[in-house]
């Protein structure tokens, strides 16, 4: 935080723009810092706050739209390299598509404030074919809403961030050994979790052959298929398989009374 403050004092817009930017392509680079620090110099006279503001919200938008576009054509795939992170990669893309299905499409004025989802929202409304500046608009509201908070805390804070600054100075042997700390623990317990999920991994599937074999046989009666697509990658005018039904994997406590007790269930998703 400490060197992060003292860059953007020395290199101003410069800094400021690079950060944000480096998050909004979901690189693990602070921007909340940077915005409060830009906000800070601000203050100072050192830098112009409307200038401030409009370069964080551009540098945002451009690494949205970046990773908007490369959801729209890498799809899933994207999404779950960006879970990798997760214990679940899936459970992590589930989330966030949960977040568009209770919410809509107006996920992306919130997201930026939501952990997780603020690194899925970009990609995952490219990857539901959104239209752009449809996109834009609610993404840039996100994203003013986003940087004035941060900034204009820093401004109005100014006196405070300079005192924590000076602390981090003061016991900067002690606080990097916290972190160390912190650090070690984080990693051991993301350690722990994978361990004990380890059992759930393992999920069962069939070949699409081996499925299709048994609906030409006699024993067609005893298969169920569901379709599992989330909201945003279904809607009702979407092609399914023959004989299949349709369930919201969101809405999953209500849905499985859909479910037949008496066939083999094979679901299948996007």
């Amino acid at each position: 935080m400490v060197d992060l403050i003292s860059l953007i004092a020395r290199h101003g817009y410069l800094v400021v723009f690079l950060v944000v930017l480096a998050e909004a392509i979901d690189m693990p680079v602070p921007a909340a810092v940077a915005l409060v620090g830009g906000g800070a110099a601000a203050a100072a006279h050192s830098l112009r706050l409307p200038v401030v503001l409009v370069v964080a919200v551009a540098a945002m938008l451009i690494g949205d739209s970046l990773m908007f576009i490369l959801g729209r054509y890498m799809g899933w795939g994207l999404l779950g390299l960006l879970c990798k992170i997760s214990i679940s990669p899936e459970t992590c893309i589930l989330r966030s598509a949960e977040s568009f299905y209770k919410r809509g499409k107006t996920t992306l004025v919130v997201a930026k404030f939501i952990p997780g989802v603020n690194t899925m929202a970009p990609p995952l409304a490219g990857s539901m074919r959104m239209h752009y500046a449809q996109f834009v608009w609610l993404d840039g509201t996100g994203a003013v809403l986003y940087t004035f908070a941060y900034v204009i805390l820093g401004f109005y804070f100014r006196d405070f961030v300079v005192t924590i600054t000076r602390g981090f100075h003061t016991a900067g042997h002690v606080v990097g050994l916290a972190l160390l700390i912190a650090l070690a623990g984080y990693f051991g317990y993301r350690f722990w979790l994978y361990r004990r999920n380890r059992v759930f991994e393992v999920v069962p599937r069939v070949q699409v052959q081996e499925l299709a074999r048994r609906l030409a046989s006699d024993d067609r009666a005893n298969v169920q298929l569901v379709d599992v697509r989330s909201h945003g990658y279904y809607d009702s005018g979407a092609m399914r398989i023959k004989g299949s039904i349709r369930i919201e994997p969101n809405n999953l406590s209500s849905e499985i009374k859909n479910f037949p007790k008496d066939k083999d269930i094979y679901v299948y998703c996007t």
